[in-house]
Order: C-alpha cells, then sequence, then structure tokens
C-alpha cells in the first residue's frame, strides 16, 4: 500500500493502478468528476483491508480515499453477483437434472446423495450445449450429435495447451440404463481412431485392500505410454457409480471404494505426474483423458465429481437419436425407416437395448427349427469342438407385426418381474404368487 502512494501525486498514473487492480475514487476540487477502477482478485492480486493507520496518512485528504475492502454484508439487490457468497451449492446442476429419472435401483439414498444441496437452472443447461455438424455415422451405426460433441470436445482440449484454462481430466457420462452409452462411446474412439485402455466396475473391488487402486493407476501409465510413443489413447471406465458408488443405505462402503475414490481425485488433479505404488521419483508422464459412464453419479463421492475435477453428461437420447441407433440396429434386415419410426413410437418408453433383444428374438424361430432337424441330444455335438461348421441361416423376414409381437412380449416379461415378487411368496407360503393370475381369470389355466 505504502508503495502506491506515491503514484497517487500524478494523475496519469492512475491507469497503471488500474492495471495493478486497486479500485480508486478520485474527488478532485470537489468536483463531481469520479473515475473507478475495478478491484479484482482473479488475477493473482491480494486484496488488502484499509487499516485506520492507512487512512490517516499524512499522504491521503478528505477527498481522496482507496478503497480495498470487500463487506458481504453491504451487498445489495443490484450486485450482479451477489449469490457467490451465500452460496453453499456443489454447483451440480446436471446430477439434479436427472435425479428421479433413472431407475431408483441407481438412486443414493436419501439426504446422502450430491443431488441434495444443487442449483436448478435450465438456463444452465440450454446456453451450455453446442452442436456442430460432425460427421456423426461409423461404419452405418448412427452416433448421436450431442453425444458425439460432448465426448471429441473433452478429448481434444485434453490434449490441447489452452492458455489459462483448466480442463477437467474427468468426462462423467450417466443417465438410464440401456440407453447405449457404452456403445455410443466405441463408436466414437474408433471414429477418431483411439483404442482405449478400459476397466470395468467389477474392477474395483478386491480381496486384498488397495489393489484396485493401484490398478487403476497402472492402466493409466499404460495409457500414458501409448501416448508417449505417438498415438492417441484414454482411459475408459464402465459402470464408475457400481464400483465406487453407494447404491443404497445397505451397501457396504470399503477401504477399496475410499482408496478408487480417492485415487481418482489425486490423478485428476495431477494428470502428469501418477505414479505406480514404490515409485516416489517425480517423473512427467502424458496427460490422459478419463472417461467413465454410469447410471447415477449422486451415488459417487461429492468431491470427486466436482465440477474441476470431472465434466458431467447427463444422456437422454432424443426421439431422432432413437430412431437413428434403432436404424443402425436393423440396418442388416432392410427393415424400411417407416417401421423402425411406428416401432420406436409403440415402445417409447424402453430403452435402447430393447430393440436389440426384439431383433434377437426374431431368430428364436430359426434356431428352433434347426434344433428340431438336428435333435436337442445332438446340439451339443454340433456346437462345440465340432468338425462341421456352425450353422448359418437365412436372415429371417422381419415385418412390422413379428417386431411388435416380439416387443410386446419383452414388455410383458417386465411387468412379470415387477408384479409377481416370487421372493415375497416365499418367505409366506409355496405359492407361484400372481404368475398364473391371469391364466385363472381367462380359465385358461
Amino acid at each position: 500500500m505504502q508503495s502506491v502512494l506515491p503514484l497517487l501525486r500524478n494523475h496519469s498514473s492512475l491507469p497503471d493502478l488500474k492495471r495493478n487492480g486497486i479500485s480508486v475514487q478520485l474527488n478532485l476540487n470537489s468536483s463531481s468528476a469520479v473515475e473507478s477502477f475495478p478491484c479484482t482478485i482473479f488475477f493473482g492480486n491480494r486484496v488488502k483491508n484499509v487499516t485506520p493507520r492507512a487512512k490517516k496518512s499524512k499522504f491521503l485528504s478528505d477527498n481522496f480515499k482507496v478503497v480495498a475492502e470487500v463487506d458481504e454484508k453491504k451487498q445489495t439487490e443490484n450486485d450482479r453477483w451477489k449469490g457467490l457468497v451465500t452460496d453453499i451449492s456443489d454447483d451440480q446442476q446436471d446430477i439434479t437434472r436427472g435425479k428421479g429419472m433413472v431407475d431408483t435401483l441407481f438412486q443414493a439414498p436419501i439426504g446422502g446423495g450430491t443431488h441434495d444441496a444443487v442449483l436448478s437452472s435450465y438456463d444452465y443447461i440450454s446456453t451450455g450445449l453446442r452442436q456442430y455438424q460432425f460427421d456423426n455415422n461409423m461404419n452405418g451405426y448412427y452416433i448421436a450429435p450431442a453425444f458425439m460433441d460432448k465426448l471429441v470436445i473433452h478429448i481434444a482440449k485434453n490434449f490441447m495447451n489452452l492458455p489459462d484454462i483448466k480442463v477437467p481430466l474427468i468426462l462423467g457420462i450417466w443417465g438410464g440404463k440401456g440407453q447405449g452409452k457404452t456403445f455410443q462411446c466405441e463408436l466414437v474412439f474408433a471414429k477418431m481412431g483411439i483404442n482405449p485402455i478400459s476397466m470395468s466396475a467389477g474392477e474395483l473391488e478386491s480381496g486384498n485392500a488397495g489393489e484396485p487402486a493401484k490398478l487403476i493407476r497402472q492402466r493409466y501409465r499404460e495409457a500414458s505410454d501409448i501416448i508417449a510413443k505417438g498415438k492417441m489413447c484414454a482411459l475408459f471406465i464402465n459402470d464408475l457409480d457400481a464400483g465406487a458408488g453407494r447404491l443404497g443405505v445397505a451397501t457396504q462402503y470399503t477401504v477399496n471404494n475410499q482408496m478408487v475414490n480417492a485415487t481418482l481425485m489425486n490423478i485428476a488433479d495431477n494428470p502428469t505426474n501418477v505414479q505406480l505404488p514404490g515409485m516416489y521419483n517425480k517423473q512427467e508422464n502424458p496427460r490422459v483423458p478419463i472417461i467413465v459412464t454410469g447410471n447415477d453419479f449422486s451415488t459417487l463421492y461429492a468431491p470427486l465429481i466436482r465440477d474441476g475435477r470431472m465434466e458431467k453428461f447427463y444422456w437422454a437420447p432424443t426421439r431422432e437419436d432413437r430412431i437413428g441407433v434403432c436404424f443402425g440396429i436393423f440396418k442388416a434386415d432392410n427393415v424400411p425407416k417407416e417401421d423402425i419410426v411406428k416401432l420406436v413410437h409403440k415402445f417409447s418408453g424402453q430403452s435402447i437395448d430393447f430393440f436389440g433383444a426384439i431383433r434377437a428374438r426374431v431368430y428364436d424361430d430359426v434356431v428352433r427349427k434347426w434344433i428340431a432337424n438336428v435333435g436337442v441330444e445332438n446340439v451339443g455335438k454340433k456346437l462345440v469342438n465340432s468338425r462341421e461348421k456352425l450353422p448359418e441361416f437365412e436372415k429371417p423376414r422381419m415385418t412390422l407385426e413379428k417386431l411388435l409381437e416380439y416387443g410386446n412380449m419383452l414388455v410383458q416379461e417386465q411387468e412379470n418381474v415387477k408384479r409377481v415378487q416370487l421372493s415375497e411368496k416365499y418367505l409366506k407360503e409355496a405359492a407361484l404368487g400372481d404368475a398364473n393370475e391371469d391364466a385363472i381369470k381367462n380359465g385358461t389355466f
């Protein structure tokens, strides 16, 4: 503060004060001319409170005042950023947006998820998403433009040197079950020429404490070595919430869960200094973007998914996306696009995997006919360790009526699982539950 005061005698020095982040209000000769320079702490300058001793200095007059104090209690309704000082949320807008849109099986326990203290802002969603005209087809398969936009930009940013920009290392793609998150990622990786190092949720738990955390570091360093050799790579973790999250109050939280979260947090904070266990020399390694998928990230440890470490993307395919993906599923069967549109409209509440299951069901009649010809007792000899080639079938004709028939059968099976709940009946009596209730009512039992 003392070094600034001699500059105040010369009015031409005021722009220099502005560049140094000092707010100055000047009133000369009791005139109304006031020059104001904004005070900021975002450029590395510390804000120093003005002490009474400085205000009574002989260099200052009654008409000159240096303002460098910030009082949170003096904020008014006209302040543009008035809510920042009282903001206690963790800014996970997309987490709360997806709350309640996936099955309760994947929801965090009440009061224990990161979806509680959040801001709800649909403006944030609409202004934060930008879509560009990428070539969104890979070997005839459809890639959702929004999905491809988010994944390609995240990977590209992690390999760029953007000035004074902190790019989150982890991209978390989450949403409902069976929506094609993993398959869409694989298509984007293939289009970009990336062969990622993959992990699954089953590798995030072990009988040996610390083994999963060590494995994450090994896989990260393996991907880093591929990048060092001149080929783009990424670390891909499937279903992170299933291995490191808490799916209900009865889920046991182990040391491995804690260390997996801590290891990912440490790698996100220091992506170019990831050491293997037992190695403590500081050695720079190439940065490796991490892509994780899951059903509900509110089950994860909240500090791991904060914005500085993880960029989150809630994947909910639109009607056009569902039609495009289904067209790729049935592309080898020459199903007209009009029939695919009708099929998607009929089962609008089902996941994308549902339509793949319908296609697999159509082949049931062909396989059943082949089994009848060779005999049930000869199936093993024909399919396992046989000198003959595996059977080849002509593609069955897939009509809209047949697809709707098998689709309704799959829906009925889903309803039976939810409705019958035999486990409750087993505890009470030896019964079939309500499995035959419809047949009994119809008189066909």
